[in-house]
C-alpha cells in the first residue's frame, strides 16, 4: 500500500521522534493513505516552523505483514472506543506502547473541537461519536516502533506549492 507523510523536508529515513505535543494516538511516526491529507499536513508543519518549503514523502508499506507480524490497533470509523484512546493519548498517558502501529481516523481541527467539548464534559459520549459520524474522516497511520518502520520504505518526495491543494 501507498501511504504518505506532509513536513518541511523529505523524509527518506522515517524515525521515532520524541514530541512536546500530544497527538491522537500518541508519539511516533504518522502517515496517511490520503495524498491530501499529506499535502494539509505539509502546509500546517511548515506554518508550524514558519518554512515556505511543504514536502510531501511516498512510502510503500506491507500492510498484511504488519498485521501478522506486529501488534497493530485498528478503529475502523471514530467511534467511542476511538474517542476514548484519542482522549487517553492526548492527555499524555501512554496507552499507544502496547502497539506497533495504530490505524485509525484523523482528530483534524473540526474534529477535534468535538473531542474537546467531551472532554469538557460539555457533550456526552453518544453525541460526539453523533456528531463524528457526519464529518469526512481521513485515515492515519502511526508507526510506533522500530520494528513498525521496518514494515515502511521509502519511494520518492515532491514538493508543493504554498496554496493550492492540487498542485505538485
Amino acid at each position: 500500500m501507498i501511504i504518505y507523510h506532509g513536513s518541511t523536508i523529505t523524509v527518506d529515513k522515517p524515525e521515532i521522534l520524541p514530541s512536546q505535543r500530544m497527538l491522537d494516538f500518541g508519539q511516533g511516526f504518522y502517515t496517511t493513505t490520503n495524498e491530501e491529507q499529506a499535502k494539509r499536513w505539509a502546509r500546517r508543519v511548515a506554518s508550524r516552523r514558519k518554512c515556505d518549503k511543504h514536502i510531501v514523502s511516498v512510502y510503500e508499506f506491507d500492510e498484511n505483514k504488519a498485521l501478522t507480524e506486529l501488534e497493530v490497533k485498528r478503529f475502523e470509523r471514530a467511534d467511542e472506543s476511538w474517542l476514548e484512546f484519542v482522549c487517553i493519548c492526548r492527555s499524555g498517558k501512554k496507552v499507544s506502547e502496547d502497539y506497533d502501529i495504530v490505524i485509525g481516523p484523523v482528530a483534524d481541527d473540526n474534529v477535534y473541537a468535538t473531542v474537546q467539548l467531551f472532554e469538557l464534559g460539555i457533550l456526552s459520549k453518544e453525541e460526539a461519536v453523533k456528531r463524528l459520524k457526519v464529518e469526512e474522516l481521513y485515515n492515519q497511520i502511526l508507526f510506533h516502533t522500530e520494528k513498525a518502520l521496518k514494515l515502511c520504505w521509502f519511494k520518492n518526495s515532491y514538493e508543493i506549492g504554498g496554496k493550492d491543494d492540487g498542485e505538485k
